[in-house]
């Protein structure tokens, strides 16, 4: 099996739930949740983990989707594009 090459930097969450074939909110709500393991949150540094720190009066929620673990996932390759 070769070796992939995956971009540097995070899929955007559009990407995601384009592949998903779902809405982004679903995509945050399962990276947050810990059921699509895709990803992490941050808030101010700091791992998001459950969906009452979804609050945006809380602040902004900051979201990195690996390309690999997207790619192990779903099989999709994500080539830098983003939408």
């Amino acid at each position: 099996m070769s070796e992939e090459n995956f971009p540097s930097g995070s899929v955007p969450v559009a990407v995601a739930a384009r592949v998903y074939g779902k809405d982004a909110s679903w995509v945050r709500a399962g990276i947050v949740s810990g059921w699509l393991p895709i990803g992490k949150a941050t808030r101010s540094g700091k791992l998001v983990t459950s969906i009452e720190e979804m609050d945006s009066r809380l602040g902004r929620i900051n979201f990195y989707i690996s390309p690999k673990k997207l790619y192990e996932e779903t099989g999709y390759l994500w080539k830098g594009e983003r939408r």
